[in-house]
């Protein structure tokens, strides 16, 4: 993307060790169309200081390596972390608070001094910046999400920097986004993200705490997420987060799963986020073979909430996953929980294991009645029915890949 920059000013400020030098109140023509989309998500002990409040210097920081990655022709969207932490000292509290209105209220304090410091920052580069709040009730709404997806379309075409937040104020779900990891994927898929970068107070995936153990091993990139994986990840990594590694790689499994490459790692030095874009950055990197999902299958996966489960035999299990089939009454074996024709339901092999999710056909007594029984008989237990196949492999998505 070519720029015509014209007059500015300068003033410089120091981070860790680094000075860098701020383009203030400058002027930026932008010529091109912005094409390569990326998600950043930015964790609290990335934001704030150890006890608490927020480090202006950092997000001054964060903002000027955005705007580079700006200039260089890249649309930004940024998930952040840190109401809590950066409110819970104005208000009193000598330490994070753990009851949930104690976080709430921290949060309604914490929220307006966030986004007042990232709207000084990037006025510094004449980026405008908007608030996005969600909870996960936003999500489980295909409509809520459908409305959210395009806000955030026409905020990227003004080139405005969309920053989500969980909308700590009024959650009622324990503020489990999981320090905004798992947030951060769901908008890397509902943006159809090329990359999404988790910027952490460590340095990638290890083979053991490298706190503890020195001769560790970081993960230079991951193909696959295996429960060997997961096995590796510990707790949370700081007293002001609430996320920890594990969180990051169950995030990285759904952005993944969505087609989304991501980056898990520190951003902290001159030129480390643009690295870490470029395929180089200090941490590691989550591979992905697949192509992004619709916005049905989004939901469907990862936002739905299923109310039953559908247990199938093995060659079910091998039509569903690998076939491409939709699932038929004579592969189902059992069937728990209570549900309607139009609800999601999980499908569990002969292994209990998750299969996938999707949208069920029968009521779930019909289902009792004409399991494992052939097609051809199965009108003749329920009568007519709106749809044969027990979960067509359109309102289907494999989770076990």
């Amino acid at each position: 993307m070519k720029v015509v920059p014209r007059k500015h000013k300068l003033s410089s400020f120091l981070y860790k060790g680094w000075k860098f030098f701020c383009i203030k109140k400058s002027n930026i023509k932008e010529v091109d169309i912005l094409s390569t989309r990326i998600v950043i998500k930015i964790g609290s002990s990335s934001l704030t200081g150890v006890e608490g409040g927020l480090n202006r210097e950092a997000i001054a920081y964060f903002a000027r390596e955005i705007s580079l990655l700006r200039a260089k022709g890249h649309e930004v969207l940024l998930v952040t972390s840190g109401a809590v932490a950066a409110g819970f000292r104005e208000i009193g509290y000598p330490f994070r608070p753990k009851l949930l209105h104690e976080k709430q209220a921290a949060a309604a304090v914490g929220q307006a001094l966030l986004m007042q410091a990232y709207e000084q920052a990037f006025k510094n580069f004449d980026l405008v910046i908007a608030q996005v709040l969600l909870t996960r009730s936003d999500f489980l709404s295909r409509k809520r999400m459908n409305n959210a997806g395009m806000t955030v379309e026409e905020l990227l075409r003004q080139q405005v920097i969309p920053i989500f937040n969980e909308n700590d104020t009024v959650s009622i779900d324990e503020l489990k986004f999981g320090d905004n990891d798992m947030l951060s994927a769901l908008v890397a898929n509902l943006v159809k993200a090329q990359h999404l970068i988790i910027i952490t107070d460590t340095d990638g995936v290890y083979t053991a705490d490298p706190r503890k153990h020195p001769n560790a091993v970081r993960f230079e990139r991951i193909k696959e997420i295996t429960e060997e994986v997961y096995a590796l990840a510990g707790g949370s990594g700081s007293a002001v987060g609430t996320g920890g590694m594990r969180s990051k790689i169950e995030a990285a499994k759904v952005a993944t799963r969505g087609g989304v490459p991501v980056y898990v790692g520190r951003v902290s030095e001159n030129g480390d986020l643009d690295a870490a874009v470029a395929g180089h950055g200090p941490g590691t990197y989550f591979d992905t073979h697949l192509s992004s999902l619709p916005m049905k299958k989004q939901w469907l996966g990862f936002m739905s909430t299923p109310l039953g489960s559908v247990h199938v035999d093995q060659g079910a299990e091998e039509a569903l996953v690998h076939g491409g089939h939709s699932l038929l009454p004579v592969g189902v074996r059992r069937v728990e929980g209570s549900f309607h024709a139009g609800d999601v339901v999980e499908v569990l092999g002969p292994e209990n294991k998750v299969l996938g999710r999707g949208i069920v056909n029968y009521d779930d007594e019909q289902l009792r009645i004409v399991q494992g029984l052939p097609s051809g008989e199965v009108v003749g237990k329920i009568g007519p029915i709106h749809r044969l196949e027990v979960i067509h492999r359109d309102e289907w998505i494999t989770l076990c890949m």
